[in-house]
């Protein structure tokens, strides 16, 4: 960074209005240039080396390829740290970074939005210890607008150029204009990092960050998710059971079709065209190649392959469908309250007013005060004693942090206590 950029971003942070603030400036190039792709052991050992040898934080960014390539692994690693400058790692040539890890030894890592990255990082070998997460400390900050590109702008007075975000990172060799983009999302991690631990501090919100880092940190790889046909998209259209299990048995032979041939699921069939089939129910090739989304370029073995699914779901005995709504394990949503529960709503109602004007007074999203799941399940099924302490056990029960339940414990307690409307 030169001189006078350091100069300009230091002005337009400590601009006292958004129109007296010069313009932010483009970051174009990394410091160091574009380093090259790190693709096989001799390389990869000179990075470990030279991040081991390094000093600080270490700045963590991976590159997907959602929506072009099945599942959500790393074909893309950057790296950057004081004393050893930036890194680029193919992980599908290097698929063991766990030395890499290592050598970081007890350093913090920086990542923006860190639940998104550290699933893929950790099927390469790489965990951290700690962390800090700029996205969510610019939540808890109450910035208004959290991507690394909006942050880096509005905190340092940088642009970066984001053009590249939703490209296919499976490509090979990867685009020098790509791995520009990439290398720059790095580029600015740490500076962002201390600012905003800086501003956390001044707000008094610092140590409830760190609360949250560690939580993300020791978190364990989420279970797998039950039931994820019925995130189909447009399953909203989709009421009776048959339905239903049309919609179930084309999303498996989709995600069975897609992860064969390594290619997102959405390029195999779309959502739109499996919802299509579930609220037609055809009952021949002829008719499922007349819906939308199964026409065109699809060839009769590939609508054989879909009228299948479309057939065993039709010949499912009744007492096999799957029922509608939501996977079973939690409260019903909550516009059902008000039937099925009307105390049980009442709570909820005086919950979310209660949490929803502290959150304002704070300066932070309502949902990253308490989550509005834990808030629904405490509501639905109260400790039988609504005292504090039991109250307070429920809520770590459900994942709460210790700070989240200092702020919002009262506020709780005394819902739970709403009666509900007089009739």
């Amino acid at each position: 960074m030169t001189d006078a950029q350091e100069t300009a971003a230091r002005s337009a942070a400590e601009a006292p209005s958004q129109d007296s603030a010069p313009a932010p400036v483009p970051l174009l190039e990394p410091r160091e240039g574009i380093p090259p792709v790190v693709a096989d052991a001799e390389a990869l050992a000179s990075v470990v080396a030279a991040f081991s040898a390094g000093s600080g934080p270490v700045a963590v960014d991976a590159e997907r390829a959602s929506g072009y390539r099945y599942g959500q692994r790393a074909y893309l690693v950057q790296l950057r740290r004081e004393g050893a400058g930036t890194a680029l790692i193919d992980p599908v040539a290097c698929p063991d970074l766990s030395g890499l890890a290592a050598a970081f030894g007890g350093a913090e890592w920086v990542l923006h939005a860190a639940t998104q990255d550290l699933p893929c990082l950790r099927e390469i070998g790489m965990a951290p210890g700690t962390l800090f997460d700029t996205e969510l400390a610019g939540r808890l900050a109450g910035f208004p607008r959290v991507g690394l590109g909006a942050m880096v702008e509005g905190v340092l007075g940088y642009t970066l150029e984001k053009g590249h975000s939703a490209v296919d990172w499976s490509t090979r060799p990867l685009p020098e204009p790509w791995l520009r983009y990439a290398a720059l999302d790095v580029e600015l991690l740490v500076e962002l990092r201390d600012a905003l631990e800086k501003e956390l501090e001044r707000q008094g919100k610092l140590e409830w960050a760190r609360e949250e880092f560690a939580a993300i940190a020791a978190a364990p790889p989420p279970p797998p998710r039950k039931d994820p046909w019925r995130r189909t998209s447009g399953m909203h259209k989709v009421r009776r059971r048959r339905q239903l299990a049309v919609v179930r048995e084309l999303w498996q032979a989709r995600d069975k079709v897609a992860q064969k041939r390594d290619v997102s699921p959405g390029k195999v069939l779309t959502d739109a065209a499996i919802v299509e089939a579930a609220l037609a129910l055809p009952e021949s090739v002829e008719a499922l190649g007349a819906l939308p989304g199964f026409g065109g370029r699809t060839g009769r073995r590939q609508l054989q392959q879909w009228q299948g699914a479309v057939d065993r779901a039709r010949a499912l005995p009744e007492a096999a469908l799957p029922q509608p709504g939501a996977a079973p394990g939690g409260p019903p949503p909550p516009r059902a309250w008000a039937d099925k529960d009307p105390a049980a709503a009442a709570r909820l109602s005086a919950a979310r007013a209660a949490v929803t004007a502290h959150a304002e007074k704070l300066g932070m999203p309502q949902e990253n005060l308490i989550t509005p799941d834990t808030v629904r399940r405490l509501c639905w099924e109260p400790p039988a004693d609504a005292g504090p302490g039991a109250v307070a056990a429920v809520l770590r029960g459900f994942g709460a942090r210790e700070w989240q339940i200092g702020q919002t414990l009262p506020l709780l307690t005394a819902a739970l206590s709403a009666a509900p409307p007089q009739e």
